[in-house]
């Protein structure tokens, strides 16, 4: 017996499997709907021809019926719900705490300490937003490990990018109200924000500071160019979303734009999975239901294909429509138009990538396409921070969420075979025991023989020796297009025409490892050699820290002073110069 309450509801087929995963804010007239109604989409009916069983969960509210249904769909993967799987969190603008306060990208978990500026639909639009902000205020964006134990300003502020709080050029006070003319503008207010400067730049005038009033000039200028440069704006600074769905050939395509406080920010396109023949307004109902349940809903959204037949339950505060003026129906089409290019860019990615993992097939002779294809490369300075990486492409596609780093330990430095081996031996020990969802159809490793030779070593070690593999060698001169192929079960090595396409592909495989590689490495070095023996000695704080540097122009030179020239430096008392001598020789 089916109750009235809100809740979720689950159609099972024969064998137990679910089917489909909903959310009702009446489960009895919801689940009856299906059965009594006629004129279902396709895949509904195909669906409802399945079902031998329903189970139902009762929920206190409709809130906790969406928060299950999501739950559920992304747990059980339906096979008849139409599922968004990019899970990614979009990326925003963040301003740090303290005395300060750092300009920075941000994407994940939020900071209580810190406040975020966003959404924005892809990072190229946080990063262009960031750049031209940093201009117009002159904020810091370093790190605050760099920022701690600067001396002298950087290069940013020798090219008017920064006001330089790390070295005192300006004041607390003056940097907390770049701070807040930078808020304002970040959240869309930028009359308010160009007017409050432009009062500053006549009382500036007025009292005979020319060189202020220059400043604020260049600013406001800098203002407008950010206004100006945008791709559609708005005289209203208001946030709206605007959705358009696509079904072209069975195949659906939702692309959302955003625009914040009257700017048009950009937008991105999701391919979501649904089964049998779906319809454009189902498409985009799922969408928002699944899109705004863990994400800020703004002040209006725009939808198309408009009206929905079914709009989602659940979520407070939705304001939705059809396009209401001429500036909100070119956002529409804009977005329309761009959600039928990206499937016509999709469609010809997929056909590209088919072909290339043919011709690589044929190449290396092996049985059939390679889906799924690992390589790894090894990253390091003179022995200093070894690190490997291991990208992985599947379907001729670089898969960014399975790419992995291991920082390598434990071997002496520079002994690139044994960096290798403990890679491969951590990336397949559970390959090895059975966990065959992880296993690739091709493993390419940037090395040479001995490279490769390690590699067969370790698959042999694990039970893996059937497993496809090559060695990718630099070729003489190490000009790209003249590699070596080192392939498993060839005796002689295989070099093939650089305008194969199977060629091309593995050429991108290997330069994405490289430079994945190199980048852990990097980072790795740079946190290694950014910190500070300073830091670890009691009553060094940050202020003491920059005077001794200062002092000495650097770490050495603190390193090579006496205890008397220590006690020299202001802040430093003879007790504190005794400790620092004696912890930089220890």
């Amino acid at each position: 017996m089916l109750t009235d309450a809100p809740g979720v509801y689950r159609m099972l087929d024969a064998s137990g499997g679910v089917l489909y995963v909903g959310k009702a804010k009446n489960l009895k007239r919801r689940v009856a709907s299906y059965f009594q109604k006629t004129g279902h989409s396709p895949r509904i009916a195909l669906m409802l021809q399945q079902v031998a069983h329903m189970e139902v969960t009762a929920t206190r509210s409709e809130a906790e019926a969406l928060i299950l249904e999501n739950t559920l769909i992304k747990k059980l993967v339906p096979k008849y719900n139409i599922l968004f799987r990019d899970d990614k969190s979009y990326p925003y603008i963040g301003l740090s705490g303290g005395t300060f306060p750092r300009l920075f990208y941000h994407r994940g978990s939020f900071d209580k300490k810190s406040r975020y500026f966003g959404p924005f639909p892809n990072a190229l639009a946080v990063r262009e937003s960031i750049q031209l902000v940093q201009k117009a205020f002159l904020l810091r964006t370093c790190e605050n490990a760099v920022f701690a134990h600067r001396s002298r300003p950087c290069l940013l502020h020798q090219i008017q990018r920064c006001k330089a709080p790390c070295v005192g050029l300006i004041s607390a006070e003056n940097y907390a109200a770049d701070v807040r003319l930078a808020e304002l503008f970040l959240r869309g207010k930028h009359s308010e924000v160009i007017n409050n400067l432009s009062v500053r730049m006549s009382e500036a005038a007025e009292q005979l500071k020319f060189e202020d009033a220059a400043m604020l000039r260049d600013q406001i200028k800098s203002l407008q160019a950010v206004l100006h440069r945008q791709y559609v704006s708005s005289t209203r600074e208001a946030d709206v979303d605007i959705i358009a769905a696509v079904v072209e050939h069975g195949e659906p395509c939702v692309n959302l734009a955003m625009v914040r406080g009257g700017l048009h920010m950009g937008d991105r396109a999701y391919f979501p999975q649904a089964t049998g023949g779906v319809e454009a307004s189902e498409v985009l109902a799922a969408f928002v239901e699944q899109h705004y349940a863990d994400k800020p809903i703004p002040a209006r959204i725009i939808l198309s294909p408009w009206p929905l037949d079914e709009m989602p339950e659940g979520l407070p505060g939705l304001q939705t429509g059809p396009p209401k003026n001429e500036m909100e129906r070119a956002w529409l089409a804009m977005a329309e138009n761009n959600a039928r290019l990206a499937m016509t860019s999709r469609k010809q990615a997929k056909t590209r990538s088919g072909s290339r993992l043919v011709a690589l097939q044929e190449a290396l002779d092996l049985p059939d396409p390679p889906r799924r294809i690992e390589c790894f490369d090894i990253s390091h300075t003179m022995g200093e921070g070894t690190v490997a990486s291991c990208v992985v492409c599947v379907d001729g596609a670089m898969k960014k969420s399975d790419y992995r780093r291991f920082n390598i330990g434990g071997i002496t430095g520079g002994d690139d075979y044994a960096a290798m081996r403990q890679a491969l031996m951590r990336r397949y020990q559970k390959v090895g025991a059975g966990d065959a969802a992880l296993m690739p159809d091709l493993v390419l490793i940037d090395g040479g023989k001995g490279q490769h030779g390690i590699a067969r070593e370790v698959f042999a070690e694990l039970g893996l020796d059937h497993l496809q593999s090559v060695g990718v060698a630099k070729g003489e001169g190490r000009k790209p297009g003249l590699e070596i192929l080192f392939v498993h079960g060839r005796s002689q090595p295989l070099q093939l025409a650089m305008d194969n396409a199977g060629f091309h592909l593995l050429q991108e495989i290997r330069d994405e490892a490289h430079r994945f590689a190199i980048v852990g490495h990097r980072a790795r070095r740079a946190r290694a050699r950014g910190h500070s023996k300073l830091e670890d000695i009691a009553g060094i704080g940050p202020a003491r820290r920059r005077n001794l540097l200062a002092q000495f122009g650097g770490l050495d030179g603190v390193r090579a002073a006496t205890i008397e020239d220590l006690c020299r430096v202001a802040g430093i008392s003879r007790h504190l110069a005794e400790a620092i001598y004696t912890q930089l020789r220890s």
